[in-house]
């Protein structure tokens, strides 16, 4: 009976033990105010994009005296571009940099027609007026909030072989993002568009599963591709902006002087990504020419955006005249 009654007293000591321990874990989690985002992207630590997110987290840290915590996962950590932008949606992540939106607003990927845009200036005025705000606002139904839009920039096309006109990319196998209007684009130039995660691409390219792709000079330089690829053909072909998202019900769960200080960053940050970008493309392609590689400064890019005006036709026919002439109408 002794026995008994020490085990009995033994059970209730370390019952009273688990219960202190769960009140001061559970006091402790609740008076700990820190707000934590977890932000993902699909490039590696030295491209800008980090770079720029990580200026993003400094300022976000800095602003809420670290009563906001960012924390990022580059290089798919946390899945694809897909996969993460559908976790925003969920709710499973708070924020994303990406360009796969078109999975739940189609309308958005309007914005890399082919040759849309002229310039990066006129890109960057139309993405902070009315156009960002026309083709952001359909995400909102989807959990989606487009707080700023980052950089990515002209996308130029790398291959085995010069590519002078639309002609040279008869029958290449080129890989593009999983987007319609990009696939649609290499279509319309004669080429053989081949969706594929971009994490895939090098190792595509190295056993010849893949011919070409194409991509903004700083994707090519940080993964470096041409390592797999001789040429770089600077087409200019698309102008792929980078939106970041917010999970909209995480937004409306801050305070209006949280929302300022996360806006605020970023909008900040997107100039400060453009413009490290800028800064750093002739270099990148000057010592992308220095390892060896080709660069066609100057192929017939009149005669691409001729093939490319049936991409436009096909979006018409997709989703009627009425958005894209708004859009067109605010471009210009």
């Amino acid at each position: 009976m002794k026995i008994i009654r020490n085990v009995s007293v033994f059970a209730i000591v370390v019952l009273a033990i688990g219960i202190v321990v769960a009140f001061f874990t559970t006091s402790n989690a609740m008076t700990d105010d820190t707000i934590t985002i977890r932000f993902g992207h699909d490039q590696v630590e030295s491209n800008e994009r980090h770079i720029a997110i990580m200026h993003f987290k400094e300022l976000v840290e800095e602003r809420s005296d670290g009563h906001m915590e960012v924390q990022v996962y580059p290089n798919n950590q946390l899945g694809s571009e897909s996969e993460m932008v559908e976790s925003v949606a969920l709710n499973d992540l708070q924020m994303v940099a990406a360009a796969a939106y078109s999975q739940y607003s189609p309308e958005i990927s309007m914005l890399e027609l082919p040759y849309l845009f002229d310039d990066y200036e006129q890109a960057w005025d139309s993405l902070d007026g009315e156009v960002g705000d026309i083709v952001a606002e359909p995400l909102l139904d989807d959990n989606l909030r487009i707080i700023s839009y980052f950089e990515n920039g002209f996308r130029h096309i790398t291959a085995n072989h010069p590519i002078e006109e639309p002609d040279d990319l008869k029958g290449i196998k080129i890989r593009t993002p999983e987007f319609p209007v990009n696939v649609n684009t290499l279509a319309s130039f004669g080429a053989n568009p081949t969706p594929m995660s971009f994490g895939e691409v090098y190792m595509g390219l190295q056993q010849g599963t893949i011919d070409a792709q194409e991509n903004p000079v700083a994707n090519t330089y940080a993964n470096k591709l041409n390592e797999v690829q001789d040429y770089l053909i600077m087409t200019g072909h698309q102008y792929t902006p980078l939106p970041v998202a917010i999970g909209d019900e995480f937004w409306q769960s801050l305070t209006p002087e949280e929302q300022d200080i996360i806006e605020e960053s970023a909008v900040e940050t997107a100039q400060y990504h453009r413009d490290l970008l800028r800064e750093n493309e002739a270099k990148m392609i000057e010592e992308l020419e220095e390892q060896g590689m080709t660069v066609i400064e100057n192929p017939d890019t009149e005669a691409f955006e001729e093939a490319g005006e049936a991409v436009y036709e096909q979006f018409r026919n997709a989703y009627g005249d009425e958005l894209l002439d708004q859009v067109l109408d605010e471009i210009e």
